[in-house]
């Protein structure tokens, strides 16, 4: 039986546990510095805190240390490695090769992070022989890939995204924030490059598309292929969003933890779940109600059309109708959505330009907004992408976690025990006192006082009596008692349980200089040996590591190259799966229409920019090249 493992997104300590109590079996946060999100980092005391609480579920806890690092910041990746290591955090993720050496030193499991570049077996098969227990692979992977990889290395785990924003360019090889902006994406502070409007132009200067988002991607959706990335091999389902807020966590990690228990509950032999507790909800989650910029499978089963958001990099949300009527101050929708006061509605013009409005009011079916789009109208497709209602609904107390517990109440020597076990732990607590036989039964009280459990993390439904226990009168007082008592002894069994397991998974790690000969590294796609930047290495503990393997890489990081003196020579920024002349219906390879125009083809910003794009149609990948 594979245990599978869905992982949730903390942007802090509260949303973290919010992930927890809904369904997550794992959390990943950022720390203070080192994390891919710049503005996601948290302390290492909420860390801790999250992973006292986590730990009572076996929910594992990974913390993001998946930038490169620069010399003068090696000090401080050993001391925050050694630091976590202390509260017991069960993986790191890192891209910097240089923190091999570190992460060995402080004994913790490390996942190699997506943005590692991990698309192939041969990388897969490397990582693992370094000691890497997991690899989070790249989002372009098809199933078929993934059970490959799979199937030749099947001792490594294999963590996919399944749902949230989509970067266009293989995560780890992503230049064009550094280049445009002076912001790196492997520093974690990303500006977003391609959620930018360009021009598309062909080597004549035509303008083919005029100011759209070229490279704009919708978001993943995998929440109907769980089954298939398991039966692939993937066991950790990862739900992108450090930055999102609670209500998206709280409604994503819900529906896909229920698709997982559906899953695990068809096929009981072969799945389970990672972590432990009952989970109770009081809503329906629903996906299409919070941020979307409208739903992919991306590459799940091959190439497809569609999955980019050219119109808008913004949340579409879910459609709701069409406008049916409009007057001089509202309108209303033909469909059956209802609506709320303060809901938002979007559509796009003519100009395929995204517009909105907030409701004022709503009176039966007709909407009175705080603005009129003057652009509306009759016949317009409507999409909400915010929902007043349901917002409301994720403000509360929306789910409950709890262990289910067995308790058994006895007549002992001298007095009463109380057996509590949650199925791997037992204890008990006893109570001295005469036992006298009551003059009413006290079956039904008994329960009800040893079940009401209040804010523990335990759930009882039915007390155990033996030995005629029930026939005998027992003071709520002492109940109380021996329930508190017995409780708190679970917790301090459940607790030293999950540190001594955190122990023993530390101390098992085998990251070390050792082990760094069993598989060379290679130019595991082409374009490594002509752009060693690709290699991300920025930091003398990494040209060592990369020298003790036997593969000299000449040059530095991107990040620290001196670009001025590059100006005349091309510089790769991006590669990706996603193709804009598919996307456009002119892969003459895929059935499209032959282009009349002129390659090679280039993105312009406004501000001048320009970008190259090369079609390496044999592998059916795009190259973004910056040109001054």
């Amino acid at each position: 039986m594979r245990q599978l493992e869905l992982l949730a997104p903390a942007k802090n300590l509260q949303i973290g546990i919010a992930a927890i109590d809904h369904g997550a079996d794992a959390v990943y946060i950022g720390a203070v510095g080192f994390g891919a999100r710049q503005a996601a980092g948290n302390s290492i005391d909420d860390i801790r805190q999250l992973c006292e609480y986590a730990h009572r579920f076996e929910v594992k806890v990974y913390v993001t240390v998946n930038t490169i690092v620069y010399d003068k910041e090696l000090d401080a990746a050993k001391e925050l490695l050694l630091q976590l290591s202390a509260i017991h955090v069960d993986g790191v993720l890192i891209q910097d090769m240089g923190l091999l050496e570190l992460g060995g030193q402080s004994h913790i499991p490390l996942h190699a992070s997506t943005q590692c570049d991990i698309r192939t077996i041969e990388k897969v098969r490397w990582l693992k022989s370094l000691g890497f227990r997991r690899a989070v692979l790249a989002r372009e992977l098809s199933l078929e890939e993934i059970r490959e990889i799979h199937e030749a290395v099947p001792d490594i785990e294999l963590e996919v995204f399944v749902h949230g924003a989509l970067c266009v360019s293989y995560s780890g090889v992503c230049y064009a924030s550094q280049y445009a902006f002076n912001r790196s994406a492997n520093r974690g502070n990303c500006a977003q490059f391609c959620r930018l409007k360009f021009n598309l132009e062909d080597s004549e200067g035509k303008i083919l598309e005029k100011q759209r988002y070229m490279l704009s991607l919708k978001d993943l959706c995998q929440s109907d292929h769980l089954e298939e990335l398991a039966d692939a091999g993937a066991c950790s389902f990862k739900i992108e969003g450090r930055l999102k807020d609670m209500d998206y966590v709280k409604n994503v990690v819900s529906a896909y933890s229920q698709e997982l228990d559906r899953l695990v509950a068809r096929r009981p032999e072969d799945f389970c779940r990672s972590s432990r507790g009952k989970v109770s909800y009081t809503f329906k989650p629903d996906l299409k109600k919070t941020f979307n910029r409208g739903f992919t499978t991306y590459f799940l089963n091959g190439r497809q059309p569609e999955i980019n958001a050219m119109d808008t990099p913004k949340a579409v949300g879910e459609y709701v109708g069409t406008v049916k009527e409009i007057r001089e101050d509202s309108f209303n929708v033909a469909g059956t959505a209802s609506f709320s006061n303060g809901d938002g509605l979007c559509f796009f013009n003519d100009d395929h330009e995204l517009e909105g409005c907030r409701i004022n009011r709503v009176v039966n079916n007709r909407l009175f907004p705080q603005r009129m789009p003057a652009s509306l109208h009759k016949g317009m497709q409507l999409f909400r992408n915010h929902d007043e209602a349901f917002k409301k609904i994720l403000e509360g107390k929306t789910a409950e976690r709890k262990i289910p517990i067995r308790m058994r109440l006895s007549a002992v020597d001298n007095g009463i025990q109380l057996e509590v076990s949650d199925g791997y732990h037992s204890v008990e607590a006893h109570s001295g006192m005469d036992m006298q036989r009551a003059k009413k039964p006290q079956k039904e009280n008994i329960n009800r006082q040893l079940t009401k459990l209040g804010n523990t993390f335990y759930d009882c439904g039915q007390v155990e009596f033996t030995d005629g226990i029930e026939a005998c009168f027992i003071p709520n007082s002492v109940l109380s008692t021996l329930k508190r008592n017995v409780i708190s002894e679970l917790d301090t069994a459940l607790l030293t349980d999950a540190a001594s397991r955190s122990d023993h998974e530390l101390s098992d790690t085998s990251l070390s200089k050792d082990r760094i000969q069993e598989v060379r590294p290679s130019h595991w796609q082409p374009e490594y040996a002509s752009y060693p930047y690709l290699y991300n290495i920025s930091n003398q503990l990494a040209v060592d590591f990369y020298s003790r393997q036997g593969l000299k890489v000449e040059g530095s990081a991107f990040e620290l190259l001196n670009h001025s003196a590059l100006a005349d020579s091309k510089q790769l920024i991006m590669q990706c799966r996603y193709c804009i002349r598919y996307a456009l219906g002119h892969c003459v390879k895929r059935g499209g229409v032959a282009p009349a125009w002129k390659e090679p083809l280039f993105l312009v910003l406004p501000d001048g920019k320009r970008f190259r794009l090369e079609f390496n149609c044999k592998v059916c990948q795009m190259n973004i090249y910056a040109e001054k």
